[in-house]
């Protein structure tokens, strides 16, 4: 099942451990503690200014790997 933008960073992170880099490449890890933000990937992307689909498809790149 593909990692979408409602998913939250923290699940993505407890099912695809390897994904924390990815989130790390883009400033998203900063907030929520260690495990991440509990909002949906696309709201932090947003504010964040990144560009959600190219961060999904990198995590599905990883998930893909997994």
């Amino acid at each position: 099942m593909p990692i979408t933008g409602n998913d939250t960073v923290r699940d993505v992170i407890k099912k695809y451990p390897e994904a924390k880099k990815i989130f790390n490449k883009y400033g998203l890890m900063e907030c929520g503690g260690p495990l991440g933000p509990k909002e949906p990937i696309s709201f932090f992307a947003t504010v964040h200014r990144v560009d959600v689909e190219k961060l999904l498809k990198e995590l599905n790149e990883v998930a893909e790997k997994s």
